[in-house]
C-alpha cells in the first residue's frame, strides 16, 4: 500500500509544479481619451509609432488651430469685386485725369471729372467720361477732334489721381482721403489713424456706388477697396 501510494503523490507533486510555472501574458491597459487629448496628441494607434521628429502635442495643436482657421474664415460676399487696373477701371466724378494731344500743347492738361460725369476741353467742349475706362474716353476724344478740328489727332488718357474714399465710424480721424491704387480696408483705417478703443476690429461695412446703384458689403479687413467707397467702422458690444 505504502508503494502505491508513493507514485501518486510524485505525480501529483508534478502536475502542481506545472500549473504554477506556467507564464502570464502581460495586459496592457489603455484609458479612454478626453476630446482635448485627442486633439493635441491625435487618435492612438494600434501599432508602434515611429519617430519623426514631427509629432508632439503642439505641432497637433498648430495644425487642428490652423484647419479651425480655414473653416471659419471669413469668405468675401459675392459680387464685390476687388479693384482693377486703369485699362479696366471706371471713371467717375472726382476723377483727375492727364490728356495728351500729341503736337497740340494747348489740349494737354490735367482735367478733373465734374459732378456732371464729364471733362470740358477746348475746342470740343464738354466730354462724358463716367462710365468709361481711360481707353474708351481716348477713343471719343479722338473722335471729335477728328470731326473738324485736327486731321489725324492721337490722344491718350491716363488717370493722374482716383477720387477720394471716405471713411466713418469708430476711427481715429474720419473723413475723406485720397485713395491709393491697391489700397486695403486696413490701409484705409491706418491711414485715419487706426481704430478708436470702442471699434470692432475684424469686420467693416463697406458701400459702393457704380451705374448698378448702392451696394453694401460686410467685408474682412483685407479686402480691396475701390476709389469712391465709404467704410463704416461699426462699434464692439464688449
Amino acid at each position: 500500500m505504502r508503494a502505491l501510494f508513493v507514485p501518486v503523490i510524485a505525480v501529483l507533486s508534478a502536475i502542481l509544479l506545472s500549473g504554477c510555472m506556467q507564464t502570464i501574458s502581460p495586459v496592457a491597459a489603455v484609458q479612454p481619451q478626453s476630446d482635448l487629448d485627442a486633439m493635441a496628441y491625435g487618435t492612438p494607434s494600434s501599432g508602434p509609432v515611429a519617430a519623426t521628429g514631427q509629432g508632439g502635442a503642439i505641432p497637433a495643436l498648430r495644425n487642428s488651430f490652423a484647419a479651425a482657421t480655414r473653416a471659419g474664415a471669413y469668405v468675401v460676399p459675392a459680387g464685390y469685386v476687388p479693384a482693377r487696373r486703369d485699362s479696366a477701371y471706371h471713371l467717375d466724378a472726382g476723377d483727375k485725369l492727364r490728356v495728351v494731344v500729341y503736337g497740340q500743347e494747348g489740349l494737354t492738361n490735367t482735367y478733373a471729372i465734374d459732378a456732371s460725369g464729364s471733362i470740358t476741353m477746348p475746342l470740343i467742349g464738354s466730354v462724358p467720361a463716367r462710365g468709361r475706362t481711360t481707353a474708351g474716353l481716348a477713343a471719343e476724344i479722338t473722335a471729335k477732334l477728328r470731326n473738324g478740328y485736327i486731321r489725324e489727332p492721337s490722344v491718350a488718357v491716363e488717370i493722374e489721381a482716383y477720387r477720394p474714399f471716405f471713411i466713418l465710424g469708430e476711427v481715429q480721424a474720419p473723413g475723406q482721403y485720397p485713395y491709393v491704387p491697391n489700397m486695403t480696408v486696413e490701409s484705409a483705417i491706418a491711414i485715419a489713424g487706426g481704430f478708436s478703443p470702442r471699434a470692432r476690429r475684424d469686420i467693416v461695412t463697406l458701400t459702393h456706388i457704380d451705374a448698378s446703384g448702392v451696394a453694401r458689403y460686410e467685408v474682412p479687413l483685407g479686402t480691396s477697396l475701390k476709389p469712391g467707397d465709404t467704410i463704416q467702422v461699426g462699434e464692439r458690444w464688449f
